[in-house]
């Protein structure tokens, strides 16, 4: 089983792999952007380090990729990750224009013919209110000149994205605004209730609904 779970920033990705880790017995798979060197001047000046950026986040995720995943479903292991591969470009669509975006389109097509795609992508969905709230309680240094207008461009960018049919991978969105699976474990089940029931694992309820929001 190799399950990924994607969304804009701060919606919360890596709390859910963590806290679904030991409910499948799985590895995880953790994006590291923190060794990012152009990650806070991109946040301050975006046109200048867009592309540095970008190209770094690539190659950085394709070498994590091709190492471990076909290392770990090789070994028979269950994986939860945290990003897809295929989400990269979705930000060099936002953020490069030109030639660099021409550029960064060939080596991504080039990088993505070698990576596995996952059993099931789960896409987890907030307003952009809900998201900003988020990313300032946790309130990371690189993100506290974050504009509120970049996260709800991305949040309309992920949004198009992920509605059409996603590079063969069956998708899961759910709806994150009401739900606090830190603090509600019933939310947290119901979430591992509907990634069973998309896999077909048991065991499993057929009605287990989410909250509305």
């Amino acid at each position: 089983m190799y399950v990924a779970i994607e969304g804009v920033i701060g919606v919360g990705k890596t709390t859910l792999a963590r806290l679904l880790q030991p409910a499948f017995d799985a590895e995880l798979l953790l994006e590291v952007f923190e060794e990012n060197p152009f990650l806070s001047d991109f946040y301050s000046d975006r046109a200048r380090y867009a592309f540095q950026t970008q190209i770094f986040f690539l190659l950085s995720r394709y070498h994590q990729q091709r190492r471990t995943v076909h290392e770990l479903l090789a070994a028979g292991k269950n994986l939860i990750a945290d990003y897809t591969f295929a989400k990269d470009a979705l930000f060099a669509r936002i953020n490069l224009k030109g030639d660099e975006l021409d550029m960064y389109y060939k080596v991504h097509e080039a990088l993505a013919e070698k990576i596995q795609k996952p059993d099931l992508l789960v896409y987890l969905q907030a307003s952009t209110d809900t998201l900003m709230q988020r990313i300032a309680l946790r309130d990371r240094p690189y993100e506290r000149q974050m504009e509120r207008s970049y996260i709800h461009e991305l949040n309309l960018a992920y949004e198009d994205f992920f509605s059409k049919p996603f590079d063969h991978t069956p998708i899961l969105t759910i709806d994150t605004n009401n739900l606090n699976i830190v603090q509600n474990p019933e939310h947290l089940k119901l979430i591992e209730n509907r990634i069973r029931q998309s896999l077909n694992l048991p065991p499993f309820q057929q009605t287990l609904p989410l909250p509305e929001a």
